[in-house]
């Protein structure tokens, strides 16, 4: 996070793209897409991160506007990353796009791996591991943007319900009940494909 004397250059810089120079626009982006970067990671697969940050780059230049200067700008602009995130998933929920065939493919991989590996445990373990990961991905892409949202922020990262709701731009009770609701519904989710 950025201290007070880079949170006044954001504010400077903030005001002279307002006033006509984009090109200041680039100290933003140069300063915080490492910052933007490691959000994004974590929210949606890796070959997707670079696409995902560069649309929250100019969802900001085209929200500037509406940067009122009421909280840092790194947290202005860590919600509109959340937001990206959550609406990269909703699209994809929407398309329902699952890999089941290569979810198969790499569990026979990894079947083929152990047999024709002497140390097959130290493989079991990976794979266990491994399998688990695809499975708890598999159930979490079949949630939609803000059930896997809340469930990333408050479960994967550790936030608080009082960061999840501030960057998610909802009330916490709203995050409270909706991360109640995603529990349950990815714990239906896992059963099933137990059975």
């Amino acid at each position: 996070m950025p201290n007070k004397s880079d949170e006044a250059a954001d504010i400077d810089v903030v005001r002279r793209v307002l006033a006509g120079d984009v090109n200041a626009f680039e100290k933003l982006v140069a300063r915080y897409q490492a910052y933007v970067f490691s959000i994004v990671r974590k929210h949606v697969p890796p070959e997707n991160v670079e696409a995902v940050a560069h649309d929250i780059f100019v969802r900001a230049y085209r929200s500037l506007p509406g940067y009122g200067q009421k909280s840092q700008f790194a947290k202005w602009l860590a919600g509109i990353s959340v937001r990206t995130c959550a609406g990269f998933w909703r699209e994809r929920y929407r398309r329902r796009e699952v890999p089941v065939s290569r979810l198969a493919d790499a569990h026979r991989q990894w079947l083929d791996t152990i047999m024709a590996d002497e140390s097959a445990e130290i493989f079991q373990n990976a794979g266990r591991q491994q399998e688990a990961r695809e499975i708890l991905d598999q159930a979490l892409s079949r949630m939609d943007a803000q059930e896997r949202m809340v469930i990333s922020l408050i479960h994967f990262e550790g936030c608080s319900v009082k960061e999840t709701a501030a960057l998610m731009g909802v009330s916490a009770a709203n995050v409270k009940i909706r991360a109640f609701r995603a529990r349950k519904k990815l714990k239906k989710l896992l059963e099933t494909q137990y059975d």
